[in-house]
């Protein structure tokens, strides 16, 4: 039977592990097959609003996940397992650990959330690693209309008694859910654009010019805008206000320590796995909404009709499909781009689908995928050497990949329009891709153009 609410339905976990603690062999009581990691679930029968409830936590890492369908929607504290690469990384051995891991369970309902930078070959953010993902020791879940209250036990890592306990620890500790404060304008304090226009502009020409751009067709520059501001910003109010205005995108975000937190309303897929069927898509080529019906129309017919913007996405999905090939049975993409639209830009779109061959695993796509021409470019190491060597900032997780794994399913967003709080900054990031004709004023006025929904919230001109 579903708990009556929330409070119950924690009460009855602390039951199921106090029953635990009796039995003699907790693994075989709640796994025919002696699971090493285990799941403990009760139903609630009543709506919760996960990002108040998840604001009211204070225990870390906090993580939210809604995907772009708004059928699925997660909120999970704490931990019981904890991958981080915070010096190097290498990704066929992330597979094997990945692997390793998800042998240690049969519940196709387990997930690991997490993320990738931008760049995993060079330094990234502290706390965020060139990877990380980690299993969860909470999670409030929603599937439809359904929530659902979990409790993840790491017997594989941990002593049954540690364990046991330190979840009873866990559950004792959440608060329910309380009111968001209503949103407010920050105190901007002063604004500082990295690379500053000069800079961009003189990026701009050089991937632009001719000699250059014959043998790298296209480079995605990104710029992050640091908003110096003098008072406490609570992440998570901020995502909810953001998440109210861009209805057709991924949200997300991740605090592993009150000092940072990253979150992200992204239009674009990287991937979703639903076993070995595989949905992605090429996005890229931008531009405004109208401010009537009309006019939003007279621009989305000049978008599909912009060769510069046609040929950018044209580019993406020939690399898509190429990198796809060697792992799939079979390959469809859309021959001709759709519009795709959001509050305040509207983007080129085409669907992709693969049946991947049997054994490919969520690592390989990672690898094949990411990242994307979108946010690298093309050729992809030529691209990516140049971003390294001349974009002037670390993107860390901007731009990277961030969702969740499981044995069966697996969903990841590419984190465009994001944003990075710490003490006293939000770092906000965008970028355009760069090809041949691109002007430098233009493309910069399209960062601010995708950086103006959450500049809306934060800022009071």
């Amino acid at each position: 039977m579903p708990a009556k609410s929330l409070s119950f339905a924690v009460e009855k976990l602390l039951q199921q592990v106090s029953d635990l603690s009796a039995s003699p062999c907790p693994e075989a009581e709640t796994s025919q097959t002696k699971d090493k990691v285990i799941q403990l679930k009760v139903e609630v029968d009543t709506a919760i609003p996960l990002i108040a409830w998840l604001a009211s936590q204070q225990q870390y890492p906090r993580v939210y996940w809604q995907g772009r369908d708004k059928k699925q929607e997660v909120a999970a504290v704490g931990c019981a397992k904890d991958f981080l690469f915070q010096d190097s990384i290498n990704d066929e051995r992330l597979a094997e650990i990945y692997q390793s891991q998800k042998a240690l369970s049969t519940d196709p309902s387990i997930r690991y959330y997490g993320g990738v930078a931008f760049d995993r070959s060079i330094e990234s953010w502290p706390e965020f690693g060139r990877a990380r993902f980690i299993l969860p020791r909470i999670e409030l879940r929603r599937s439809g209309e359904l929530f659902c209250l979990m409790l993840n036990l790491n017997f594989a890592d941990n002593d049954v008694a540690t364990e046991l306990q330190q979840a009873t620890d866990a559950l004792k500790q959440l608060m329910p859910p309380r009111p968001l404060v209503p949103p407010y304008k920050v105190g901007l304090m002063a604004r500082h654009d990295k690379p500053a226009y000069p800079r961009w502009e003189e990026l701009v020409r050089q991937v632009t010019d001719p000699e250059f751009n014959q043998t790298v067709p296209k480079v995605v520059l990104s710029r992050v805008s640091q908003l110096e501001v003098n008072e406490v910003i609570d992440p998570w109010m901020v995502l909810a206000c953001w998440q109210g205005r861009n209805q057709n995108s991924f949200q997300f975000g991740f605090q592993f320590s009150p000092d940072r937190a990253f979150i992200s309303c992204s239009p674009e897929r990287l991937f979703q796995r639903l076993d070995r069927e595989l949905h992605t898509e090429a996005l890229a080529g931008t531009t405004v909404r109208g401010l009537n019906q009309d006019e939003d129309e007279m621009l989305a017919n000049q978008l599909l009709d912009d060769s510069k913007n046609s040929h950018e996405n044209q580019l993406v999905r020939e690399h898509i499909v190429d990198v796809l090939g060697p792992l799939s049975e079979k390959v469809d993409a859309d021959d001709a781009p759709k519009i795709f639209k959001l509050t305040h830009i509207q983007h080129l779109h085409r669907d992709i689908r693969a049946q991947l061959n049997p054994g490919v695993n969520d690592f390989q796509l990672l690898l094949a995928l990411h990242p994307t021409p979108a946010v690298g470019g093309l050729p992809r190491q030529e691209a990516m050497h140049f971003i390294r060597g001349q974009e002037g900032y670390l993107r860390g997780w901007y731009a990277g990949a961030c969702g969740y794994l499981n044995k069966y399913e697996s969903e990841f967003s590419v984190a465009i329009r994001s944003a990075l709080l710490e003490p006293g900054r939000i770092n906000l990031y965008a970028g355009a891709g760069i090809v041949a004709g691109s002007d430098p004023r233009a493309e910069w006025q399209e960062l601010e153009n995708k950086l103006a929904t959450i500049i809306s919230i934060l800022i009071d001109f």
